[in-house]
């Protein structure tokens, strides 16, 4: 019987002053009553604008009707016809604004719950499965991914399923790229992340760790050990700064390192000696999902103030609502239209205040938002003792200074079509790489793209 709540099914979670003192996950996700109770809000529309709004094409209304007839193993099914990371989407995803802004529950209520329901089923999935995967007979065909990110594991693994025999090359010492050094164990534990990588590894993918295309070898020399295509999904993971004074003081942190120290090298762990600050008033500056992961680990290391500094309003934050909201419940206290002028040091060189000055929106920019323009002598300190920079990252040069005959942007992204295509036979690229720092779905999708590309490449030759 169809459920026609307006609302969601509530989705448990941890209280949260608790969840403020740890790396739990904060979200806990559907029992399989809530999920079928969801999935029963699902209309089963002959025309699923849902899928419309899906970079990888989620047979949406397949997997929610399986869950709601409680088959939750076809579901699965279902749903990894098109995505191959789908614990991962159903926890990190924008649903908001991409699959569940199309639903036409959402018209009159809130939408069905797209991301929840695929989260449940993964989740059910790795908890109950009981055959192993088998992978696929090689075609004989060998093709390398850089980098192991959302965007070179989906490349990955479309290949492997076709038969292809793929090498991941990836420059941690640990898979999964952004999934593991920049998303914090509270919104995306890593176990999820290993077992997603693992399940490739079924698929008969090859990883290679500590391996840095351009310095341990180079995209050429790929091609000459025998590999017929590239893709390079290596991300944007150089981080930009402000260039304001006081940038280089002691407790000035990019949101990168931070989160990678915290995430990759679990500096929140007593047990792990990784060199962090465990601060007690902290600045982040910036508003995107980034600068709340930032702020909300800066809180669970101890943090007794978390300031997001950020130039425009409450409306115009880049942000997630859901990760906003999340921080607000933590106590992380928010400084809109405010922007940092400069960071002030102690006579040891350790930051002692961030000097901001206030606001006001004008005009529009080119970015469509109103344009944030200082108000003179309104300048005010802050006291912290470190400083998160989080305003946005670009691709590391390497690979363009090392690979001949690449086209780039002038901001460092190489040049790709809609399908991954580069300016060198046998390249493709995707994900931020290509198109700058975006979201893991949107990174997928162009590995989903840029691997039907190779297929057809590599079939032509």
């Amino acid at each position: 019987m169809p459920n026609m709540s307006l609302k969601k099914t509530s989705m448990p979670q941890q209280d949260p002053i608790e969840r403020a003192k740890n790396f739990e996950e904060v979200t806990l996700g559907y029992t399989p009553e809530q999920a079928i109770e969801e999935a029963n809000r699902c209309l089963n529309c002959k025309k699923p604008v849902c899928r419309d709004g899906c970079p990888v094409n989620v047979p949406i209304p397949g997997f929610i009707k399986k869950v709601a007839e409680g088959d939750f193993e076809g579901a699965y099914e279902v749903l990894t016809t098109a995505n191959l990371l789908p614990a991962v989407c159903g926890r990190v995803c924008p649903q908001e604004k991409q699959c569940e802004s199309k639903c036409v529950r959402g018209i009159k209520g809130e939408p069905v719950a797209i991301g929840a329901l695929e989260r449940f089923v993964a989740d059910w999935h790795r908890t109950h499965k009981t055959a192993e995967t088998t992978a696929p007979v090689s075609n004989g065909h060998r093709v390398a991914v850089v980098g192991s990110g959302p965007s070179g594991l989906t490349c990955a693994g479309s290949l492997a399923q076709m038969g292809y025999e793929v090498t991941v090359f990836e420059a941690f010492h640990k898979a999964g790229g952004v999934l593991v050094y920049g998303i914090p164990e509270f919104r995306l534990p890593k176990k999820i992340v290993q077992d997603e990588v693992e399940h490739l590894q079924s698929l008969g993918v090859r990883i290679v760790t500590n391996a840095i295309v351009g310095r341990s070898f180079s995209v050429s020399d790929l091609f000459e050990e025998g590999y017929e295509a590239v893709f390079i999904g290596s991300g944007a993971g150089l981080p930009q700064f402000m260039n304001i004074p006081g940038e280089n003081l002691l407790g000035v942190y990019s949101a990168n390192e931070y989160l990678t120290r915290i995430n990759l090298m679990k500096a929140y762990l007593d047990e792990y000696e990784t060199p962090i600050k465990r601060a007690k008033s902290v600045a982040v500056v910036g508003g995107g999902n980034v600068a709340m992961d930032a702020a909300r680990c800066a809180k669970r290391m101890g943090a007794e103030h978390v300031y997001v500094v950020y130039r425009r309003g409450l409306e115009e934050l880049p942000a997630r609502r859901e990760e906003v909201h999340h921080a607000m419940e933590e106590g992380i206290e928010f400084r809109l239209l405010n922007n940092p002028k400069q960071i002030l040091g102690d006579e040891n060189g350790k930051v002692r205040a961030i000097e901001c000055v206030e606001m006001e929106l004008g005009e529009p920019d080119a970015s469509g938002r109103r344009r944030p323009i200082e108000k003179k002598g309104s300048e005010f300190l802050i006291d912290v003792d470190a400083v998160i920079i989080s305003i946005g990252t670009v691709p590391n040069p390497l690979i363009k200074s090392t690979t001949q005959g690449l086209d780039t942007t002038p901001k460092g992204c190489i040049v790709a079509d809609e399908n991954g295509t580069t300016s060198i036979p046998g390249v493709f690229a995707g994900g931020d790489a290509v198109t700058g720092a975006a979201t893991v779905i949107l990174a997928m999708g162009a590995g989903k793209k840029s691997a039907a590309a190779i297929h057809e490449y590599i079939r032509n030759r």
